[in-house]
């Protein structure tokens, strides 16, 4: 008889254990600045148990339940004292006892002190389920409906962790210094989901990709060879198939009750003196498509969930930074208690929120250090500089003959950085995973491109290069996200030509990865392109020209629009160029006295 009741309690004891169905997150650290952790226990009438710790230096302190009886929420405090181990999480509801254990871990030398992506770096952004496929075995996994497809635009193609990781050295070679895939965790989405931003599971990393362990591997032979990892940071929604979809928290969990209701895109009632509260709910509380759940951040438990999670992908695969998507989608006053509470964790992290306004005013907003009216604090230290980038496109394509138009664009942008805290972290860039290319963009002009990309590399900022665009890739001239991120060639067994090994290339494909190739090598090292001073000139004769310098070095950077070749005049630059100056060609090293500018083309000089 008691054999048959001790037989019982163990089948009621593995019953309720699977029952957990989550428990987010699984780890933490000793160490951290803020001693406090919120976990979710997610599992059927989980709420019934009554739950204890008794673990040396973790303190429970309280249990919040919702609307929802299959969840709890614990409020812990990790005290600096606590070694590591497993701290067991006892559950008990009359006769049923159970255990469920945190991971305590010590953290990285170092971790805390960090230094993040600056001008220095040069950041190259990748879709990596277009950029190589590495790994054949993980193209379709059982329970994931998107199947391998490459011949369908929004289809998945199979790129993923494992080739990046074997194409490392490519992106090192060029002179890429920091690596921003597209996001990696699970989308287990029916349709669509290679872009990675309708995110199922915020913890675990999606399995068509590899795992989270090969994630770490990823990162790890990042920083072997001196680049940088940022990851693609999603807060403002979720995937339809997320697993909390399917049981709901409480009401307030999504906005709407869970109901698709649209967003305006209104991006300016986030500041907006006269808006009307009807227009900032709908821009804030709005879904983008059915398909992407609006994630309510003013709910305690969901703000504490988001900021916890982007705190553990840091801790947990060694970031160097991270970017944000729909920065401004978000409710504002979650997203400066979510940016002060990773800075204060990692005081020298950088962050660039993603905010598609071509109005400085709008995107300035949002940067660390700025002194809003209505009194706003934001602890993002970059944004995304979406007002340089169209003024650079529409520069390049317009005649500079017509009255305010031309490169005349660039330098009024330019000369509105002083509605920044800090311009020179902007991040800056010729196109994106979201946009037609650039070279589409400017009418499949070779010059014109590398006009736009020295521009971008030289000015002040933090500059992004997209895959492929070293390349020359080709868009159609009505936006196709699917075709913008176009496969890598050599990235699949069978491709006919390979930009890792450098074979088969058409010859603008050479010769734009070359011009990259050398210019970002020799961006490395020119010091004052990462933090020397910026002087421009007005725009005049079809020449924009500006130089930067510090107390160690000097470049003169100028274009020429024109059909016609450009002899500069050093006298109009006296007050930056030295009597009896000469000048030295970073892509020749030859030196002259007389400057001239090719017909439709550029100079980069060294000041001597």
């Amino acid at each position: 008889m008691k054999k048959i009741l001790f037989i019982l309690l163990i089948l009621s004891l593995n019953s309720f254990a699977q029952e957990i169905q989550h428990f987010e997150p699984s780890s933490w650290w000793i160490g951290m600045k803020n001693p406090k952790l919120q976990v979710l226990i997610h599992g059927k009438d989980i709420s019934a148990y009554s739950l204890s710790i008794n673990y040396p230096g973790v303190k429970l302190v309280k249990t919040s339940k919702t609307e929802n009886p299959n969840y709890l929420f614990a409020d812990v405090i990790i005290s600096p004292a606590a070694k590591a181990g497993k701290v067991p999480f006892h559950f008990s509801k009359g006769n049923q006892k159970s255990e469920y254990f945190l991971e305590l871990k010590n953290r990285k030398a170092n971790s805390a002190t960090r230094e993040g992506y600056g001008p220095k770096d040069v950041i190259y952004l990748i879709t990596p389920d277009r950029f190589a496929n590495g790994n054949t075995a993980n193209d379709n996994v059982d329970g994931y409906p998107d199947a391998l497809n490459r011949k369908r635009d929004y289809g998945r193609h199979g790129g993923d962790i494992e080739g990046i990781r074997k194409n490392l050295d490519y992106i090192s070679e060029m002179g890429f210094t920091t690596i921003w895939p597209m996001p990696l965790e699970e989308n287990k989405m029916k349709e669509a989901s290679y872009h990675g931003y309708a995110i199922t599971d915020f913890y675990k990393i999606d399995p068509r990709y590899g795992t989270n362990e090969e994630y770490l591997n990823l990162v790890k032979e990042v920083k072997k060879r001196n680049l940088k990892f940022i990851r693609d940071v999603v807060l403002n929604h979720c995937g339809l198939n997320h697993w909390w979809m399917h049981d709901l928290p409480s009401k307030d969990w999504i906005n709407n009750e869970g109901k698709f209701t649209p967003t305006n895109h209104q991006r300016e009632t986030m500041h907006d003196p006269y808006v009307a509260q009807a227009d900032l709910d709908k821009m804030t509380q709005g879904w983008f498509v059915t398909a992407m759940p609006d994630m309510n951040q003013r709910n305690p438990f969901m703000a504490n969930y988001l900021i916890q999670n982007t705190i553990w992908w840091i801790e947990y695969a060694d970031l160097d930074g991270l970017r944000i998507d729909t920065y401004p989608y978000s409710d504002k006053t979650f997203l400066s208690k979510w940016s002060k509470a990773v800075m204060d964790e990692y005081p020298k992290l950088n962050m660039v929120g993603e905010e598609w306004s071509t109005r400085q005013a709008v995107t300035a907003y949002w940067q660390q250090g700025q002194k809003n009216e209505d009194g706003y604090m934001s602890y993002l230290p970059s944004m995304m500089d979406f007002p340089l980038n169209n003024a650079l496109i529409e520069g390049l394509k317009e005649n500079d003959k017509d009255w305010g138009k031309g490169m005349l664009k660039v330098y009024q942008c330019l000369s509105d950085d002083y509605l920044y805290a800090d311009a020179n972290k902007l991040v800056t860039f010729c196109d994106n995973h979201d946009m037609n290319r650039i070279y589409t963009q400017l009418g499949e002009d070779k010059e014109l491109l590398k006009m736009g990309l020295a521009l971008v590399f030289t000015t002040r900022g933090i500059p992004q290069l997209f895959y492929g665009t070293e390349l020359a890739f080709t868009s159609p001239l009505e936006r196709n996200d699917g075709l913008i991120r176009a496969d890598m060639p050599g990235g699949w067994e069978g491709d006919k030509s390979s930009v890792f090994k450098n074979e088969n290339l058409t010859p603008l494909q050479s010769e734009m990865r070359a011009f990259v190739k050398q210019l970002l090598n020799w961006r490395k090292a020119a010091t004052a392109i990462h933090d020397g001073k910026l002087l421009h000139f007005a725009p005049h004769d079809g020449i924009y020209t500006y130089f930067r310098y510090n107390a160690k070095e000097k470049f003169w950077i100028i274009f020429n629009k024109y059909d016609k070749e450009k002899t500069m005049n050093l006298a109009d630059y006296k007050e930056i160029i030295p009597a009896n100056a000469t000048f030295e060609d970073v892509f020749t090293a030859k030196t002259e006295t007389t400057v001239i500018v090719p017909a439709k083309g550029f100079r980069i000089l060294k000041v001597k």
